[in-house]
């Protein structure tokens, strides 16, 4: 389209915000963007000098123009980005992640098992992840196996078939890995208190569930019964050993996540830190080309809103190192000037680039560092 065709059709592009679709002349769609003013947006294609050869190839194959208006910005932004992922344009920013992750799956069914995947199908059941890193989800589920019991048979435990007494409990029960839930030994109520005991440990929060263990305890040595009590004590020595061993960033951070972003011409990378009751829960990096000339916060905002959603997070907060426009008002974004925050990008000289929060020194997590040496090793 020249600009010349372009000037007959701009007095008919509305002022509002929302999305734009342009379309080549076998009407595939080819690129979709967003705007707060359709028509500025749309117009700045056709009224300045493309000195980006890929900007000036996509203008010159655009043969139709869609629009959607919206109410607010937040909805152009979500919508954007929900049509860049189902039809892939050509000229859209490439997210270049292609791996399966694992997830923790609880089952949907009576006395839910819990259990290691990496296929996600819809079926009901409650996934928990994705998680980065396949060891640390094996770690996790060591530490559910080894302080609450759960079961780990594909019996159907249903209520009828429990009260018929269709099922013995097996080697499990006698070795403690389980209550017995199959003769009703251990009740839905019961059940479900370890259930979510476990949704704690897994987002981190390991707080609530060290104090149940706690009154327990205390309640069996009121009971004289000092056996039940030492085993539980060691259950709480194992839960504290793992939130040490754990990438702690400051406890009183709370949950936030945070973005940083390297870019070099059209190849940028994002990565991306889940703080959950301030400790690290996933760390992930991402590679994104962009086809024509985005700009490093557009770039960004793309990737933010794509690993939120890839990682279920529900955080409140978002940390960069730069001031961002973000479209969604309900999400605080902060750039910090000192504290804590401030240092995941100004570290102390002598911080470990992989150490975390090193409790005796007292240093903190150090993501510029961490950052700066992955990109390195990667674009090497």
């Amino acid at each position: 389209m020249t600009s010349e065709e372009f000037l007959e059709i701009a007095p008919t592009i509305p002022k509002q915000p929302g999305i734009y679709k342009y379309f080549d002349a076998e009407g595939t769609l080819i690129y979709v963007g967003k705007a707060k003013h359709l028509r500025k947006r749309v117009s700045s294609y056709f009224n300045k000098t493309l000195s980006n050869y890929k900007t000036h190839e996509l203008v010159q194959r655009i043969r139709h123009i869609e629009f959607t208006i919206v109410d607010t910005e937040q909805d152009a932004f979500l919508l954007e980005n929900s049509l860049i992922k189902q039809f892939q344009p050509k000229y859209n920013i490439m997210l270049k992640d292609d791996k399966t992750y694992p997830y923790i799956v609880i089952k949907r069914e009576p006395f839910p098992r819990i259990y290691l995947t990496r296929n996600k199908i819809k079926d009901g059941s409650e996934y928990i992840g994705p998680f980065t890193n396949v060891w640390r989800v094996r770690e996790i589920l060591d530490l559910i196996k080894e302080n609450i019991p759960l079961r780990t048979c594909k019996l159907n435990l249903t209520k009828s078939n429990i009260e018929k007494g269709k099922f013995k409990v097996c080697l499990e029960y006698h070795l403690g890995n389980c209550k017995g839930p199959c003769e009703g030994l251990q009740t839905k109520e019961d059940y479900d208190q370890s259930i979510q005991q476990i949704r704690q440990i897994v987002k981190g929060n390991l707080a609530p569930v060290v104090q149940h263990f706690k009154e327990e305890m205390m309640a069996h040595v009121n009971n004289m019964a000092f056996e039940k009590a030492e085993i539980v004590r060691r259950k709480i020595a194992d839960l504290e050993n793992y939130q040490a061993k754990s990438t702690i960033v400051n406890a009183h951070l709370g949950s936030l996540d945070v973005f940083s972003i390297w870019k070099q011409e059209e190849i940028a990378y994002v990565n991306f830190l889940m703080v959950e009751h301030g400790t690290i829960i996933h760390t992930h990096t991402v590679e994104l080309q962009a086809q024509i000339e985005e700009s490093e916060q557009d770039v960004l905002l793309f990737a933010m809103a794509n690993l939120r959603e890839q990682f279920n997070s529900i955080n409140k907060e978002i940390v960069v190192a730069n001031p961002l426009d973000y479209p969604d008002d309900s999400i605080k974004i902060t750039v910090p000037k000192a504290g804590e925050k401030k240092n995941y990008w100004n570290c102390p000289k002598k911080t470990s680039i992989t150490s975390g929060w090193n409790l005796k020194r007292k240093r903190p997590y150090c993501l510029k560092r961490k950052y700066l040496q992955m990109m390195k090793g990667r674009l090497e």
